[in-house]
């Protein structure tokens, strides 16, 4: 049987990856991951508000005083807030790639052309095989408009490109008016791999303090759907990999996204519950699966439910909507 694939034009001996998640941060971690048998590392966000943090310590060191910069950096997190500075997240880059023999794959997290250019360079200098752009961006303004917040993106993908050669993927947010369409946006522009989707971790309301909080809930396989439905839509439709990720917690959940057309798949929360070592499991599990269901390989797999093969299409559009509120009966 043949479980390899390639991702972003890198050979991969499966399609399951861990996502971008804390677990890299440590080098015994990354170890077992790739023992337990990770296709690639995918690196955490290097955030624009740590560029831009740094940056502003280092300008006020060279031309102000310490006490005029304060307020400037209490715009932003304080640096030991992110378990990696700029500096180290370069360097942690190379001591990854000292130590295992898989692809390992760079993330920068903005929304700004900003120092975006140059830290891809660096990331690309320090041995990353690919970069993962994480275009996390909330639109509170209600004077911008959709198009705006797409050429944001466009902007950067296409600044990014001419700064680096390795390959970029787009990790994209699931509320854009039309998905399908910036996909085909994205890939028209060179965008190598799609990641769909990003999680929006939202905000809460403590009603006795009367602040905004901010609360990690993990993610649980019911938000795998939103992601089958719009890969399944897209699968076909774009010559870029798509990867998915959030809600993938079993090995049905990664054999429901490559049937829809995911190249591959990333894992994070059910690594963060459960330690590196279940993706073992899960990996091996898939495997099982495939066996007991006769297929040869993942290609044979990939796409086999997407919009344009599945037998029910109606399932990814308006119809399946009236058929799931007619099956609760009062």
């Amino acid at each position: 049987m043949d479980l390899s694939t390639t991702y972003l034009g890198l050979p991969l001996k499966n399609p399951v990856m861990p996502g971008a998640s804390p677990l890299v941060d440590k080098l015994d971690n990354v170890r077992l991951l790739e023992d337990a048998g990770a296709a690639a590392i995918v690196m955490h966000s290097l955030f624009e508000e740590q560029i831009t943090s740094q940056q502003l310590a280092e300008f006020a060191h060279t031309e102000f005083s310490a006490d005029s910069s304060s307020e400037a950096g209490s715009y932003f997190p304080r640096m030991e807030d992110y378990a990696l500075g700029p500096d180290r997240y370069l360097e942690h880059i190379s001591k990854i790639k000292e130590v295992v023999d898989i692809p390992v794959i760079g993330s920068l997290n903005g929304t700004s052309i900003g120092g975006w250019t140059d830290h891809a360079k660096l990331i690309q200098q320090a041995g990353a095989d690919a970069l993962e752009l994480n275009v996390y961006y909330v639109a509170t303004d209600p004077n911008e408009t959709g198009m705006e917040v797409q050429m944001r993106t466009f902007n950067i993908l296409e600044e990014v490109k001419k700064s680096v050669t390795i390959p970029i993927a787009l990790k994209l947010s699931p509320y854009y008016s039309s998905p399908g369409n910036f996909a085909k946006s994205l890939d028209s522009r060179g965008a190598a791999g799609l990641v769909m989707f990003n999680r929006f971790y939202q905000p809460d309301i403590d009603i006795e303090e009367l602040e905004a909080t901010h609360r990690l809930d993990l993610s649980n396989s019911t938000e795998l759907r939103q992601r089958l439905r719009w890969i399944a839509i897209v699968h076909g439709h774009i010559k870029a990999d798509i990867a998915l990720s959030g809600g993938v917690h079993s090995h049905e959940d990664i054999i429901k996204g490559i049937m829809v057309g995911a190249t591959t798949v990333q894992v994070v929360s059910a690594l963060l519950k459960h330690g590196p070592g279940h993706l073992a499991t899960m990996i091996q599990s898939f495997e099982r699966w495939m066996e007991a269901h006769e297929y040869e390989s993942v290609d044979q797999m990939r796409g086999s439910m997407s919009l344009g093969h599945c037998p029910d299409p109606s399932v990814y559009e308006r119809a399946n909507y009236l058929k799931i509120l007619n099956l609760w009966k009062v």
